[in-house]
């Protein structure tokens, strides 16, 4: 199960890297069509907006995962194991709570917006908040299991070491 879960993460990632490649090759060809052609793409800033909402939101999911948002823990770390669990506990229930609140209200708005089109693209503007649910719904199974693993074993998921994520 858990190379399955790699494997889908991988994916992810490679999909990230995809949409980056995307926006960095629209945004810079209308660019230089605008400066040196005095022309450009018309649809470029719409479809870089999208893409760049969906990077930001589908990104935060493998972070998660790994545990590099911030996070303040000096204060926590210098508690006894009781406290450490509490408020282990609290945050991950607080979080599971926001991804509720988000993901229902993302998705909501994503419905209303299914029929409003973008003006030049023709695109649903519901994409972008569809972008929120799916990182809602994603974040919410990962604190969910940390929760579990947390109930079970006793012991926080701590971030990786060494700091780096990206």
């Amino acid at each position: 199960m858990s190379r399955f879960v790699d494997l889908g993460f991988r994916a992810v990632e490679a999909l990230l890297v995809v949409l980056l490649a995307v926006l960095v090759c629209l945004v810079f060809t209308n660019v230089v069509l605008r400066y040196a052609f005095d022309s450009g793409i018309i649809a470029t800033e719409e479809i870089s907006r999208l893409v760049f909402v969906w990077i930001v939101f589908v990104g935060a999911v493998p972070v998660m995962r790994l545990h590099g948002h911030l996070g303040v823990d000096m204060f926590v770390e210098s508690m006894p194991a009781r406290g450490r669990f509490l408020a282990a506990l609290t945050a991950n229930l607080v979080m599971l709570g926001c991804c509720v609140i988000f993901g229902w209200g993302t998705w909501r708005q994503s419905l209303i917006n299914a029929d409003n089109a973008a003006p030049i693209t023709g695109i649903a503007t519901g994409w972008a908040y569809a972008a929120a649910t799916i990182s809602a719904v994603s974040i919410g199974i990962i604190v969910l299991a940390d929760l579990v693993r947390l109930i079970r074993t006793g012991e926080p998921v701590r971030a990786q070491p060494g700091g780096d994520v990206a």
